[in-house]
């Protein structure tokens, strides 16, 4: 027997719809570097069709990549929109990728028309003469494109300047591709991941719900996550979904920046990674500064117990997630649920939360691959499948990464206990193996940052003559403390919480750790850094 239901498309032009005409009053803010932009989604709607009637005189077909690179702002947005409702899929592209790298992505995916932000023209150009398919660049500022930075080039305000503010949008399939985004590359090339409409339609219902992150149109949204970064979490398409207001930081992410943007702008709702709210943290105790009923989603890492108290003393309810690239890239959440104590909220916040609605999770073990039970002891790799979690690579590269029944292997190893809530451990590629045994450099990490001298801790695994591996950790020091703490200190804080074959062989101290391009601890540089000053071997014991 069949439904009666219509097979009507789920396609993001319908949060295009819903937004502008549902909100068109609600504002969306941008901070610039003098005042802020604001405009309401209204107007975001007539320079969206503005845009698409311009896509389509630059030849831009059904289909075609349309890369942008681009901080978090309001032209950012209409992107987002004008681009894959009018049937063209976007390409967000990371500036703060290695060259050879932001080259490689353009040309792997064929971007046929580059919109690059004015302040980041200079990255473009480094790669510009080897893109073979790009036939225009569009720079996004207020003035006229500068002259002979790129060509051909033309600015944004006359390119879409005197269009229709309106566009009879195609019928599209939605399954067919709206964006895509490739990994970080930080081991061998990056990746492509290729979003369908469907599947940022539901990651959209999924993340907005209250077993998601919760979002609502009375929230004040501020995306810090790059957009760049997995679609912003997909927090761009649930925010206009919804109608929320919508507050972007465009590349000033400072903390008085930031602060000034959350207290202004009555912002209940951010997200970042750890790196970002560290630094808004150290601002907020040295101004006493209380940001009561903002809520913030941390993720890209985990979140440290140190930060999660330095918050919550602020004001701030903290919440993490996991997900990934392939992931769109949410796929669970440190949701409590309705029965489990207050007293037990910072022991759920910490660990990676329940799979979202419509993401299944199991664990594999790490060498052979069988299951591994939810006991919350157990580790294996997380193994996720859901329909936005890719089911393989553009191209289809790297197909090892996909299980013949359908999952995508993560990479992630956790512990799931009976509640279902998982806990990040490692990475696998992280894990340090020691003497047969496992220990995980993220609860180390989180341990030691735990200290209140220290301010950002990496572990890694150094090999070994006999334990094959032992961990070695690098710390920043709070700036009021730089040269005033001990690897012995660290040592003596740790002994009580983490067993004594985990405690480090050596603390190095340094003026900051190696991060990825966004913003994420950089273990394969700390790594290449660690093998060109081994370790001292630990005594055996």
């Amino acid at each position: 027997m069949r439904s009666t239901m219509p097979d009507f498309p789920l396609t993001l032009q319908h949060f295009l719809w819903r937004s502008t005409t549902l909100f068109p009053r609600k504002e969306i803010v941008t901070r610039r570097e003098s005042g802020r932009h604001r405009y309401t989604y209204a107007d975001f709607g007539r320079r969206v069709a503005q845009l698409a009637h311009a896509l389509k005189e630059l030849g831009i077909a059904p289909g075609d990549r349309v890369g942008t690179l681009a901080w978090n702002n309001y032209r950012h947005l209409e992107l987002y929109f004008a681009v894959p409702c009018s049937g063209a899929v976007l390409h967000t592209l990371n500036p703060r990728l290695f060259p050879e790298h932001l080259e490689f992505v353009i040309n792997d995916a064929e971007d046929k028309v580059i919109f690059v932000d004015a302040s980041i023209v200079p990255a473009l150009q480094r790669v510009a003469k080897n893109l073979k398919g790009v036939k225009q660049f569009i720079v996004m500022a207020d003035g006229p494109s500068p002259d002979g930075q790129l060509t051909p080039a033309v600015s944004y305000e006359e390119l879409i300047g005197g269009r229709p503010t309106d566009y009879d949008w195609p019928a599209l399939d939605e399954r067919d591709a709206a964006a895509m985004c490739y990994t970080s590359g930080t081991t061998g090339k990056p990746k492509g991941v290729v979003y369908s409409h469907r599947s940022s339609v539901l990651h959209s219902f999924g993340i907005a719900i209250g077993g998601g992150i919760g979002l609502a149109e009375s929230d004040s949204i501020l995306p810090v996550v790059p957009m760049f970064h997995a679609n912003a979490w997909g927090l761009a398409y649930g925010a206009t979904m919804l109608g929320a207001k919508q507050v972007f930081p465009d590349r000033f992410l400072d903390p008085v920046s930031l602060t000034e943007l959350i207290q202004e702008e009555k912002v209940t709702f951010s997200a970042g990674v750890p790196s970002v709210w560290i630094a808004l943290l150290q601002h907020l105790d040295k101004t006493a500064t209380n940001l009561d009923g903002l809520r913030m989603f941390v993720g890209g890492s985990a979140l440290p117990a140190g930060l999660y108290d330095g918050l919550t003393r602020h004001g701030i309810d903290t919440n993490q997630g996991w997900g990934m690239t392939e992931t769109s890239p949410v796929a669970s959440v440190a949701t409590m649920k309705s029965y489990t104590p207050e007293s037990d909220r910072k022991q759920v916040r910490l660990k990676a939360g329940l799979p979202l609605a419509g993401v299944e999770l199991r664990l594999a073990n790490v060498e052979s691959g069988e299951p591994v039970p939810w006991d919350g002891k157990s580790v294996g790799e997380i193994q996720v499948r859901g329909p936005w979690v890719t089911a393989s690579y553009y191209r289809g590269v790297d197909p090892e990464r996909f299980t013949p029944d359908g999952w995508l292997r993560t990479g992630d190893v956790a512990n799931v206990d009976p509640e279902g809530y998982a806990q990040i451990v490692d990475r696998t590629k992280d894990l340090v193996k020691s003497g047969g045994e496992w220990i995980s450099s993220v609860e180390l990490e989180s341990a030691i940052m735990g200290h209140p001298k220290v301010l950002e801790a990496a572990v890694i695994g150094v090999p070994h003559p006999k334990w094959q591996e032992r961990p070695v950790a690098y710390v920043v020091a709070k700036p009021e403390f730089k040269g005033a703490v001990t690897q012995e200190e660290i040592t003596a804080y740790l002994t009580p919480l983490v067993a004594k074959w985990w405690l480090p062989d050596e603390v190095r101290f340094v003026d900051e750790i190696p991060k990825t391009s966004v913003g994420k601890f950089d273990k394969k540089v700390i790594r290449e850094q660690a093998l060109k000053a081994p370790a001292a071997a630990r005594p055996s014991e």
